[in-house]
């Protein structure tokens, strides 16, 4: 007989709570924080503003240090750019229905710092550092109305024909810059009063053979003639020696630290990049516009530089067009002649669109310590401007809201 064996059960051990790692914890709590990352970009990104709202300045700028020389924090910065995007509902630069571009002539320390090589002071001694000090206050009450912010930035090395060491005379010396008593022209180039100086020819020679920089200097010679020659012919301000300035490299290349900080934080806040353009860079002429340099063909027919056709585009493109930086009497003029001209060609009506911060500019004067200037262009400036405004453009101040501007809001 078999006897009957109890079943053994198992016994069970009361369940043991789950517990996560500590990495699956974290990727949790990261997939959360990204999620509501998500949501205030979505929040941001998605945010209108009114365009002709004027926006108060951020606390960061200080009016005090527009005309100094310092870092600008961009790590530190761009959080409180995006913040500041947030909090005022600015819109990203790709949403706006008309582009409005900014275009700042040769803010660099070389032309806007007090001491630095080509202080453009005007006549009340302050009006680089008042113009940029006005053009910041404008950028940020205005940052969601202008689309895109476009610096152009002079760039130059030491062996260029507007500068001194190109040219020497029988006793060796080279010009007084600015203010030299025998100009280049084509006239003192042909007499001998001034030549080539035969010592840069070797720098400007692709072969550095004796016979290769024979004939680099003798091209030198026969283009410097027929370069002042044009200039003349056109009907343009003749070669000018300057000083050293906006060297490529050099501290005075830079964008003015308050302008660059300006146009970093509107970068961040709109989402839109600002791009510097150059000119100058070429050796054989000089470039006051951002849009052709002076002079294209040199003696042999060849060219020596093109116009910036892409950019032309680019603000020929924009619905509105705000100009500003310096020196109202030089590379602003020019640039603005050479964008009228433009315009002309294309649609003469298009002048309408391109308005004029004639508070953010100053002309070139040269102050003479015994009293008055050595050169001031001032009148010159003054007489340009008109003629603009006489081709439809707009003069206008940065301290008026843009709706009051003529038809910029049409």
């Amino acid at each position: 007989m078999k006897t009957k064996q109890k079943k053994k059960v198992a016994r069970r051990l009361p369940a043991r709570p789950f517990r996560k790692s500590k990495k699956a914890i974290s990727s949790k709590r990261n997939k959360h924080k990204n999620k509501q990352q998500r949501k205030v970009q979505k929040k941001v990104m998605t945010a209108t503003a009114t365009p002709t709202r004027q926006l108060p300045i951020p606390p960061h700028f200080d009016p005090k240090t527009v005309g100094t020389v310092r870092r600008v924090d961009y790590n530190g910065l761009e959080p409180v750019a995006l913040k500041w995007r947030q909090q005022h509902r600015i819109p990203v630069a790709s949403q706006d229905d008309r582009h409005v571009t900014l275009l700042i002539v040769d803010a660099q320390n070389t032309f806007c710092i007090p001491g630095f090589e080509l202080y453009v002071g005007g006549q009340s001694g302050t009006g680089a550092v008042d113009d940029n000090r006005r053009l910041c206050e404008f950028i940020y009450r205005n940052l969601g109305i202008i689309t895109q912010i476009a610096p152009t930035m002079d760039t130059h090395a030491t062996m260029q024909i507007f500068h001194r060491t190109f040219f020497v005379n029988a006793q060796g010396d080279h010009p007084v810059p600015i203010v030299d008593p025998v100009p280049v022209t084509s006239a003192t180039l042909r007499s001998g009063q001034w030549k080539v100086n035969p010592e840069i020819a070797w720098s400007l020679s692709e072969d550095k053979s004796k016979a290769a920089v024979a004939k680099t200097y003798n091209g030198l010679q026969q283009h410097a003639i027929h370069y002042c020659a044009t200039l003349e012919k056109e009907g343009k301000f003749g070669l000018t020696i300057w000083p050293y300035h906006a060297m490529l490299g050099g501290i005075g290349h830079a964008l003015v630290s308050a302008v660059e900080e300006a146009g970093y934080f509107h970068s961040m806040a709109r989402a839109s990049m600002m791009w510097p353009e150059i000119k100058g860079n070429k050796v054989l002429t000089e470039n006051y516009s951002i849009l052709r340099p002076e002079v294209l063909i040199g003696h042999g027919g060849n060219a020596i530089a093109q116009k910036n056709t892409k950019f032309i585009r680019t603000l020929l493109r924009s619905h509105r067009v705000i100009i500003a930086g310096q020196a109202k009497s030089h590379c602003v003029a020019w640039t603005i002649a050479d964008l009228l001209s433009e315009i002309k060609a294309q649609d003469p009506e298009l002048a309408k669109k391109v308005y004029l911060l004639e508070d953010c500019t100053s002309p070139v004067a040269v102050p003479n310590p015994a009293g008055g200037f050595f050169v001031d262009f001032t009148a010159d400036a003054d007489k340009a401007f008109a003629r603009f405004a006489s081709e439809g453009m707009h003069l206008v101040k940065s301290t008026d809201p843009v709706e009051n501007w003529d038809g910029f809001m049409g």
